[in-house]
């Protein structure tokens, strides 16, 4: 066998291994009502959801926490080792507690249990033993079924935190769709992130960063020159005498007119002539993001905005998405 071929064929068997490990999550989550009354009660709750691990399973636990904080509820990361040497001081009464576990017997776990059973905060396991210390012990069990880890060795934490990953996502999800989290809701989350500007920001944010290009129908191409320069845009809205926009003049638009006509000629050219007629539009209250779109499907770099009558009020730049991290 080529090494070639041995890449290829381990890293097609782990997936396989993987992808059967997430079916039979799936069908474990559909074959009993403990999934949806850990979500039921951690829906009612009133503190947050504290979840905890030791080892790999304490790595799945912060991604956990990362998703569930990111999406309307409340959470906190508790290493299992901390926990034990006095950390567990963060768990407050209206707490639940989440510990994840593919053994359910590590001694972490086992000192860790007992604890917060006197705490009296409800337990949720995660955890691929139904019949481990931790199982045993918890108020709702989360079953992540597998049969064996995607490593040849059948040693390393691969299909057993792949199916702990999923299962917090499904956690997740669930919450989302029981509160109706709506993409407002997650924007507020995100506010710093370019995710979250997709979900609020507005044409009407980013054209009003620039002086408004724009020359009449009849001005001459040193006008034409001189606003395209001033405003820095690398293009000027042509408009008529009621303020709405007949074109749009690009540096490209220049260099092509300048190209086919003789020198003798520029003097006489007017704004009218150097225009691309018909240009593209959008209203100040779009999405940034739709901008966007549109400058992609029609292979532009500037848009003009316009009011509800159609009267210009400036330009939106390819370079103001670009800053703001769009692309």
């Amino acid at each position: 066998m080529s090494i070639k071929q041995l890449i290829r064929e381990n890293a097609q068997r782990a997936l396989r291994i993987e992808a059967a490990a997430l079916e039979a999550l799936e069908r474990s989550i559909g074959q009993s009502d403990a999934f949806v009354d850990c979500v039921e009660a951690i829906a009612a709750g009133s503190g947050r959801l504290v979840v905890t691990g030791i080892g790999k399973s304490a790595v799945v636990a912060q991604k956990i926490v990362a998703t569930l904080n990111s999406t309307g509820q409340p959470a906190l990361f508790l290493h299992a080792a901390d926990a034990i040497h006095g950390d567990i001081g963060m768990i407050q009464p209206s707490d639940l507690v989440l510990c994840i576990s593919k053994s359910g017997e590590t001694p972490e776990i086992k000192v860790l249990v007992p604890l917060v059973k006197r705490f009296g905060n409800p337990l949720i396991a995660m955890t691929a033993q139904q019949q481990s210390f931790l199982a045993r012990q918890a108020d709702f069990l989360l079953w992540t079924p597998i049969d064996r880890e995607a490593d040849p060795n059948n040693l390393a934490p691969t299909a057993s935190t792949t199916s702990q990953m999923a299962l917090g996502d499904a956690l997740a999800t669930s919450l989302i769709a029981l509160r109706g989290f709506t993409s407002d809701d997650f924007a507020r989350y995100h506010p710093g992130g370019a995710l979250g500007k997709q979900l609020y920001l507005r044409v009407r944010d980013l054209y009003l960063l620039h002086e408004k290009a724009v020359v009449p129908g009849d001005a001459g191409l040193s006008m034409v020159l001189l606003e395209m320069s001033a405003k820095r845009l690398g293009a000027t809205a042509v408009v008529d005498e009621e303020g709405r926009p007949t074109g749009i003049i690009t540096d490209g638009d220049l260099r092509r007119m300048l190209e086919r006509k003789q020198p003798t000629e520029w003097h006489l050219l007017k704004a009218v002539d150097l225009q691309t007629s018909n240009p593209r539009f959008i209203r100040p209250e779009a999405m940034a993001i739709d901008a966007l779109q549109e400058m992609r499907e029609h292979s532009i770099t500037q848009l003009l905005v316009v009011d509800e009558e159609g009267r210009y009020l400036g330009m939106i730049h390819l370079h103001d998405l670009v800053r703001e991290g769009f692309i």
